[in-house]
């Protein structure tokens, strides 16, 4: 079992983890654009958490607002009786409204941050939280700083055991990195698309932080599910507008496609699904790297967990990766 360190934490997880973003589902802003991936079966979502855990994934990563404190419910659930044998990280930054599924705004602070993570905390059914992430992607630096004793201390109490920023800036994840003694990790944007390591994962490195790698699967058009023709309806981000990167409106952006399919021959190499060569080619960029696909069935669970049989793609793919993207890039 291919086993990942989270940074300076010494809080060991199976290399691959789980997100529960989609098994949150609905939720959305004021105005009605959609945040979730459409409905869900929590059922299904409950077969697959422990299906998860049976095949020897051990981290899940969830956040408070996902399906407007469903998710954390969700994963409650299912790991019942299960706690000792996985690490958990959740999210806090985010205000919503859990009758109406709303978001209603930011929320930051040392006062909000304490409220918030004593309702993680119930709605997890759990005593402590492993990693507990701050959710405001672009906070400014300074402000966020504000939060770092408040953390310190929920660490001090035993209610969490470390804690990181959900950031795609090298600047906020250098700032805590650097300023607080048990920021051990940052959650980021990362996918083989980017075709190599990023600023971010750089400075996981010389930090000594883990790299939590969200949109491992670039929201699905890894799986080679999705084509040009391809439409998604309003009711999931990647259809609502929520989302203008990777699907504008339900559509696949064309420049991503393009780069998929320049690296599709390399991620399916050695008897590999498309979404096992994307993950395995993240182990391979680096050590730190913690993909956390999101599942919603127990099919995707087994799909990606297969992943680490397969184990990272070589140095030599790597750089053949780097240079079929360059000119799509």
């Amino acid at each position: 079992m291919m086993t990942r360190t989270l940074g300076r934490s010494g809080i060991e997880v199976s290399a691959i983890g789980m997100g529960c973003w989609a098994i949150g589902g609905p939720f959305s802003y004021p105005e009605g654009t959609a945040l979730g991936w459409g409905e869900v079966d929590d059922d299904e979502s409950v077969r697959a958490v422990r299906r998860a855990v049976d095949l020897g994934v051990t981290f899940f990563d969830t956040a408070d607002v996902y399906g407007a404190g469903h998710s954390e419910r969700v994963l409650a659930r299912a790991l019942e009786g299960r706690r000792d044998q996985v690490v958990i990280a959740t999210k806090w930054g985010n205000r919503f409204d859990e009758d109406t599924k709303v978001v209603t705004g930011p929320g930051h602070g040392p006062r909000y941050l304490r409220e918030a993570v004593e309702a993680s905390l119930r709605r997890l059914g759990t005593d402590y939280i492993d990693l507990y992430q701050f959710h405001l992607n672009d906070h400014p630096v300074d402000s966020a700083a504000e939060q770092l004793d408040a953390l310190e201390s929920l660490v001090d109490a035993g209610k969490i055991r470390s804690y990181g920023w959900s950031t795609d800036f090298p600047d906020r994840a250098e700032a805590w990195g650097n300023g607080g003694e048990h920021c051990t990790a940052v959650q980021h944007e990362f996918s083989v698309l980017k075709g190599g390591k990023t600023d971010v994962v750089e400075v996981c490195e010389r930090l000594n932080l883990g790299c939590v790698n969200r949109g491992p699967l670039a929201m699905g058009l890894l799986t080679g599910k999705y084509t040009a023709e391809s439409r998604i309806g309003s009711d999931d981000i990647r259809g609502s507008g929520g989302e203008k990167t990777l699907f504008d409106h339900g559509r696949p952006a064309p420049e991503y496609l393009a780069r998929f399919e320049a690296v599709r021959e390399v991620l399916s190499s050695g008897g590999r699904t498309l979404a096992q060569g994307a993950l395995g080619w993240l182990w391979a960029v680096s050590d730190v790297t913690v993909p956390i696909p999101g599942c919603r069935t127990v099919a995707q669970v087994e799909e990606n967990a297969g992943a680490l049989e397969k184990g990272p793609l070589t140095a030599a793919q790597v750089e053949e990766v780097a240079k079929l993207l360059a000119p799509v890039l």
